[in-house]
């Protein structure tokens, strides 16, 4: 044990998606972070599947979406198909609404990628230290810091870390969650799941009717890469220990398959289903994961964690740059978590839907129909469809002011729509901002970055607003875009760093400290300069 604390003011502990999301997202504000993972190397398994748009929304913003892209399946992938066994013909086919074809609501396209892939390219993203095999054992909590025990798996040395912040992305089972002795509410542990991955030609039933999920009779089975490569989900039988997984994947393919699959990787796991009763406490602060496991059925797990980090960064970065005042922190919760209840509603329903087609088969090859038979699935057009839920979720904190100017009462929840399946485009305050071309290939979005934005048709008449210390860029609104905001001609909206609008003004500025006095309430700063 080294006699000084090394110090750095963010630790992240856990290195998948949504920590290495952090890692990248705290570097370009300038604030230095240090990521621990336990194991010896990024997961080798596909495990998340599905990159929604309003992910790549976030990856568009660091750079990624070009790279991304290259490396995922083509939109044609973005569907499901539901079939007896993996040779047969589809009863029943849904479409990935935002995966499969471009939609007017985002400047970007949703992709299916096996989280392997994607993993590599965030990790690239930043060059903030990263300490693989490296886990966190031990927290204490002080007044201006949180004082982290690391333990170094390749020689059992430890060391200790002084951070102004703790960001746990450790996962469902998250070691730190376990040290705070914060709860969980929801369904809990949902069954043990067995996911295999294989190498076999399975083109000859697939090439023609190209999906993201094929749902079968005897499991799932999933395309891991456009170069090749299979995975194969299921309830993890009892001999799991003596199994023969090549031959269990081989029965699951069907009688008349004839394949014999190499087997490359096999994981046991448990799908959990639950939402942390605390996101935060003092110093530490739990994401993805660690604050909210969801069943894998419709890919909200992950982007539900990225969306957290994207919210939380922004606020870290203000505290710590001391244009923002701690209370900020406080909003992560108050928006977050109760995102993380509708979104555990959802994934439990696309799960209920899931289950209704393989009973309503059943039915259907009970009453004697035929194998070739389609099933008419009335829902088919919203499964997957959770723009409203992806899109549409509406803050209300300390850090949205509501349209007088005035901020809500900070118990006042956070929550999407309750149809997570419809999205009607808003710049309310609290709302995502709209996605309009400002120009051509230069989104409203494309307006955003590690500062807050002030869009309006006027920038002129709003020079002279007091605006330090906190960052902030003024951006012009083209001629005819003033409707995005239900703007007048001197109107403006204030969107935060994380593309939530803080405040909206649609008739110009009250007064000449009204903009600052704005950021200082959204900041949580305690004066004007504060």
């Amino acid at each position: 044990m080294s006699a000084a604390d090394a110090e750095v003011a963010v630790l992240i502990v856990g290195a998948g998606p949504v920590g290495l999301t952090a890692r990248a997202l705290l570097e370009r504000w300038g604030v230095s972070a240090l990521l621990v993972e336990k194991h010896a190397e990024l997961s080798p398994f596909p495990r998340s599947r599905l990159v929604n748009v309003r992910s790549m929304e976030i990856f568009r913003q660091l750079g990624l979406t070009a790279e991304i892209t290259a490396n995922a399946f083509p939109p044609e992938y973005g569907r499901i198909r539901f079939r007896d066994t993996l040779y047969d013909r589809d009863f029943a086919t849904a479409a990935m609404v935002g995966i499969r074809a471009p939609v007017p609501e985002s400047p970007v396209t949703g992709v299916v990628t096996s989280q392997d892939r994607l993993e590599p390219t965030l990790l690239a993203a930043a060059e903030a230290p990263m300490r693989f095999g490296v886990e966190l054992v031990e927290l204490a909590e002080e007044s201006t810091c949180v004082r982290a025990v690391l333990l170094d798996h390749r020689d059992g040395a430890t060391s200790r870390v002084r951070a102004r912040y703790v960001l746990a992305a450790d996962g469902a089972n998250s070691t730190v969650r376990r040290l705070l002795g914060i709860g969980t509410t929801g369904p809990g542990e949902l069954g043990h799941v067995t996911t295999v991955v294989f190498d076999a030609e399975l083109g000859r039933w697939c090439a023609d009717q190209p999906a993201g999920v094929y749902f079968t009779a005897h499991g799932t089975f999933a395309p891991l890469y456009p170069e090749g490569g299979w995975a194969w989900f299921a309830p993890t039988p009892e001999d799991a220990p003596d199994a023969d997984w090549s031959g269990v994947v081989s029965r699951a393919l069907g009688p008349g398959a004839e394949v014999r699959p190499e087997v490359l990787r096999v994981q046991h796991w448990v799908m959990s289903a639950f939402v942390a009763e605390r996101f935060r406490h003092g110093r530490i602060l739990l994401a993805g994961d660690a604050a909210h496991a969801v069943p894998i059925i419709g890919g909200l797990g992950m982007n539900a964690g990225l969306a957290d980090v994207h919210n939380l960064c922004w606020k870290l970065a203000g505290v710590l740059r001391g244009w923002a005042g701690p209370r900020l922190v406080d909003s992560y919760e108050t928006e977050r978590q109760p995102v993380a209840h509708r979104t555990l509603r959802q994934a439990v329903a696309n799960t209920q839907l899931a289950m209704q087609v393989q009973d309503r088969r059943r039915e259907q090859l009970m009453a004697g129909r035929t194998a070739s038979d389609r099933l008419e699935l009335p829902w088919s057009e919203r499964y997957f469809a959770q723009l409203g839920l992806v899109l549409g979720v509406a803050y209300r904190s300390a850090a949205v002011l509501s349209g007088d100017g005035a901020a809500p009462e900070p118990s006042e929840p956070s929550e999407p729509s309750e149809e997570g399946t419809d999205y009607l485009p808003t710049a309310e305050p609290g709302h995502r901002l709209p996605h309009r071309w400002l120009s051509p290939g230069r989104s409203t979005l494309d307006a955003l970055g590690e500062w807050f934005t002030l869009l309006t048709p006027d920038p002129a008449g709003w020079e002279r607003q007091a605006t330090a210390p906190w960052p902030l860029r003024v951006e012009p609104l083209p001629d005819g875009l003033a409707g995005v905001g239900d703007l007048g001609p001197h109107g403006a909206l204030l969107v935060r760093p994380d593309g939530h609008v803080g405040a909206r003004w649609p008739d110009g500025p009250p007064s000449a400290s009204t903009l600052g006095e704005a950021l200082a309430s959204t900041t949580g700063a305690a004066t004007l300069g504060g």
